[in-house]
């Protein structure tokens, strides 16, 4: 077995357990009765935001892909993220949507360089205003956790989370000695446009304001499907509480975060006094609905001329730019020798 697929194995597997071990300590009754009286109002508004929500992403690769000099007109954006989504939420394969994206966008012109970065810092600008957002919501979780080691935490993550673009700048400046590693020489080419992006404020403010929009879109989105449900919280306290479990999502650990986002949204809204049962359903109906507002990108896919040849053609466009990279990499340490 590949190591893709095992790590694909190992995915489903843990997305699996932790699902299995959430139902196994719930009413299923209780559960399938929320699902059954779900309010259509409420939930039509929340996969409405789920749609809003391709809009605000695919402003945010523009200004990513602008920032880099590599700029892409707004209507393939989104046609061009919508497709990615699909594959992220749909087709858990070794080709996932990010590399799709990429490709796509090396089809319309876009240097593979500047496709791969600017899909890397689409990515990294997500998360860091992520935690930015989380952290000043901090005075709200606070107020609803009573560990005290927990008041620390939120400071190490945007200290982390800072630390990271920095380090990141700074990649392609380090010792030539450094510079046969393949993770190194890789960061090295994105540490340019890094800079690019974070260190021209106006850019960066954009790129956050942005991305914050968007965290705070799928939050009230959470909330109108809490609505949908019966489940007796506040449009505060979603967007309290959704983002922290988006940030635990993010970690590539599971199928398209099933089973951790489960585990997160339990333990998330029991500091508001929602039972269990009915943060468990809120967060698998919040995971079918991406999932069902991510199938338009699949029939644009398809509408595009896309087929299984054409993914094989992406996977390996990335692997030859890194094997490519590689060569050069050799080439110059021979000609320095």
């Amino acid at each position: 077995m590949s190591k893709k697929r095992l790590l694909l194995a190992l995915k489903f597997l843990l997305s699996g357990a932790l699902i299995w071990f959430l139902f196994r300590n719930i009413d299923l009754d209780m559960a399938m009765g929320r699902v059954a009286d779900m309010a259509p109002a409420a939930l039509a508004v929340g996969l409405g935001l789920f749609l809003i929500q391709v809009v605000i992403a695919a402003l945010r690769w523009m200004v990513a892909l602008s920032a880099i000099g590599e700029p892409l007109r707004f209507a393939r954006a989104y046609v061009l993220f919508y497709i990615g989504g699909f594959f992220n939420q749909t087709l858990p394969s070794s080709v996932g949507g990010d590399v799709v994206r990429v490709y796509k966008a090396y089809k319309e012109g876009v240097s593979l360089k500047g496709s791969i970065n600017g899909v890397m810092l689409d990515r990294i600008a997500t998360v860091v205003a992520l935690v930015l957002l989380v952290a000043a919501l901090q005075p709200f979780l606070v107020s609803k956790v009573e560990d005290e080691a927990f008041r620390w935490l939120i400071p190490l993550l945007v200290a982390g989370a800072v630390g990271g673009v920095v380090l990141l700048m700074v990649l392609d400046r380090l010792p030539n000695s450094l510079q046969h590693w393949k993770v190194v020489r890789g960061l090295g080419h994105l540490a340019a446009d890094t800079r690019l992006l974070f260190l021209r404020p106006k850019r960066a403010a954009v790129m956050l304001a942005v991305s914050v929009l968007g965290h705070v879109n799928i939050s009230v989105a959470a909330y109108f499907l809490a609505v949908s449900l019966g489940i007796e919280v506040t449009v505060l306290d979603c967007i309290i509480l959704i983002p922290p479990v988006i940030l635990v999502t993010t970690l590539p650990i599971s199928i398209a975060g099933w089973g951790v986002r489960e585990g997160a949204m339990v333990g998330a809204f029991a500091l508001v006094g929602a039972p269990a049962e009915s943060a468990l359903v809120l967060s698998i109906v919040f995971g079918l609905s991406a999932v069902v507002t991510s199938l338009p990108g699949g029939v644009l896919f398809l509408l595009e001329g896309g087929s299984s040849r054409e993914l094989e053609e992406a996977e390996h466009a990335v692997e030859d730019e890194a094997a490519e990279d590689a060569g050069k990499a050799e080439a110059t340490d021979e000609a320095r020798r």
